[in-house]
């Protein structure tokens, strides 16, 4: 089970919007700069803002990177080839069992 967040979403939409709008009217101003400006009058880390502001741009087709939908799929697949490597081995197992003739010749298999 995921940690909770310790921010509501509701504030992280309207803190990178805040960097968003900073970085606009000030060109001169860095995204470090706008971080830790907005991150100090809204309460939040300005390494989390700064997390949160790449991966928005990220996710907007801004810069070059791994979307969240992206790297959602992406640990979705790793668990199902998990689960599928798993299988394989006890299918293995039980075929190389088989194939050992250790069960009773009685048997109808």
């Amino acid at each position: 089970m995921p940690a909770p967040r310790k921010y509501p979403p509701e504030l992280r939409e309207r803190s990178i919007r805040l960097v968003h709008e900073a970085m606009k009217d000030d060109p001169s101003l860095s995204m470090n700069q706008a971080v830790i400006r907005i991150g100090q009058r809204v309460g939040v880390n300005p390494d989390t803002l700064r997390g949160w502001t790449k991966q928005n741009r990220i996710d907007a087709g801004e810069v070059p990177g791994t979307t969240t939908s992206d790297a959602a799929r992406i640990r979705q697949l790793e668990q199902e080839v998990r689960e599928l490597k798993r299988a394989n081995e006890i299918l293995m197992a039980a075929s190389s069992f088989m194939r050992s003739g250790e069960l009773d010749p009685r048997l109808p298999w």
